[in-house]
């Protein structure tokens, strides 16, 4: 007979058993005044694996001494959840908890729509994504959103001595904590996880089991580094990566390097953000930064992994250690600002190229003057609509490159854009 994992043998009945969350289950906190009220609205839970989503929806409902129906959205479909709607419109409430509610499409979503506004459902719905890109605004209004945390060391320390203290089968294991680090690093903040090896080293072990260190290690070859490359995380973590680039920051850039490396995600995803970020927020301080990016891409391409993480490596540092500007960046910004305020402007007679007879005696071309006859290979022109003459977009940024290319400017408009 297999036994239930350790992790639903010790699962908290009530608040009082329950770790973490403090902000959602403290005193004074939203979900206990919710509990002790009994007026509880429907909500979905938005956190990592293993941070108590499922065990709260059961203290919720155990509260309330509603029927607790617990769907996974991996394998429900509209089916499943119509049959729940009319079962409690002939029973009486339900409390449906939905896991993984982000898998649901919009037509599945929409299905909870009307017994939600009813009431005859009250929904819990578990997600590991933003709710906010992954379930559609009519249920989103309809359902109150709380964010669950990853556990902190002393909470799974708790969680870990608590579960040793009261579950049987490991108190007949005289099942011993005597060091934590190695379980909490593998566990990832994961509760369910940090309860499962505890579990497996028991059940390896003959009593009395000594957890230490290197028995987890020795369990536990491979660390399993948390990164959903189509996941949320993925985006948290790219998002670190360009941040401490542009922050200059290469000993943080290098770790979320390694981060995405470790989770298995695309070298040219990497290699392609780093195009972006040498131009956005390096620019002409620079120049060198964008040849370096796209040079990284394409030998990326041509070299693929391992091998190419150095050549990640490399850029990532170099472009982290890069004096930065985004005057080009923000230049263009102001520019799209103005065409879309004063629309299509008519081109300046003098820039139109006359392509035909018709062009020249309509004036095209006429007094335009070629920058490379005259000294400097400079004139001066207008070069903008008349109605927007002299607009300024580019302000060089405070570096010594676009230094010398605000003297250059000066050198030749004079005072026309106040270089």
């Amino acid at each position: 007979m297999q036994m239930v994992p350790l992790a639903e043998r010790v699962r908290p009945k009530n608040l009082s058993e329950f770790f973490g969350q403090e902000h959602l289950t403290g005193p004074d906190a939203p979900l206990r005044k919710y509990i002790t009220s009994g007026q509880i609205p429907s909500m979905l839970f938005w956190g990592p694996p293993g941070v108590g989503k499922t065990t709260l929806a059961k203290i919720i409902g155990e509260s309330l001494q509603l029927p607790f129906v617990q769907l996974s959205a991996i394998s429900a479909g509209v089916a499943d959840v119509r049959k729940i709607i009319q079962e409690a419109k002939e029973q009486g409430r339900i409390l449906l908890f939905l896991d993984e509610i982000h898998r649901f499409n919009k037509s599945q979503q929409d299905a909870l729509l009307g017994a939600v506004e009813s009431g005859n459902i009250l929904l819990i719905g578990a997600t590991t994504e933003n709710p906010g890109f992954e379930v559609n605004n009519a249920l989103l209004s309809r359902c109150q959103v709380y964010v669950l945390k990853a556990l902190d060391n002393d909470q799974l320390i708790q969680m870990a001595e608590h579960a040793i203290a009261v579950d049987q089968a490991l108190k007949d294991k005289q099942v011993k904590l005597v060091e934590h680090a190695a379980l909490i690093q593998f566990c990832g903040g994961d509760g369910r996880r940090l309860l499962n090896i505890i579990d497996m080293l028991a059940m390896q072990k003959e009593a009395p089991v000594l957890i230490d260190d290197a028995a987890v290690i020795k369990a536990l070859q491979n660390q399993q580094i948390v990164y959903d490359k189509a996941g949320e995380e993925h985006y948290n973590v790219i998002s670190a990566f360009i941040k401490s680039m542009r922050g200059s920051d290469p000993n943080a850039a290098l770790y979320y390097l390694a981060r995405m490396i470790e989770g298995g995600e695309h070298p040219e995803f990497i290699a392609r953000r780093m195009v972006i970020l040498a131009s956005e927020d390096i620019g002409n301080a620079n120049p060198t930064a964008l040849v370096l990016a796209t040079n990284t891409l394409t030998a990326i391409q041509s070299i693929g992994m391992p091998e190419g993480r150095i050549l990640l490596s490399q850029c990532a540092v170099y472009l982290a250690s890069s004096p930065k500007s985004n005057a080009s960046y923000m230049a263009l910004e102001d520019a799209m600002a103005l065409v879309k305020k004063t629309g299509a402007l008519p081109v300046p007679l003098h820039l139109r190229n006359p392509a035909n007879k018709l062009m020249k005696t309509l004036n095209y071309g006429e007094d335009y003057a070629y920058a490379h006859a005259h000294p400097g290979n400079f004139v001066e022109l207008e070069f903008l609509p008349q109605t927007i003459a002299g607009a300024k977009f580019y302000q060089p940024g405070d570096n010594p490159r676009e230094h010398e290319m605000r003297a250059f400017l000066k050198k030749r408009w004079k005072d026309k854009y106040g270089y």
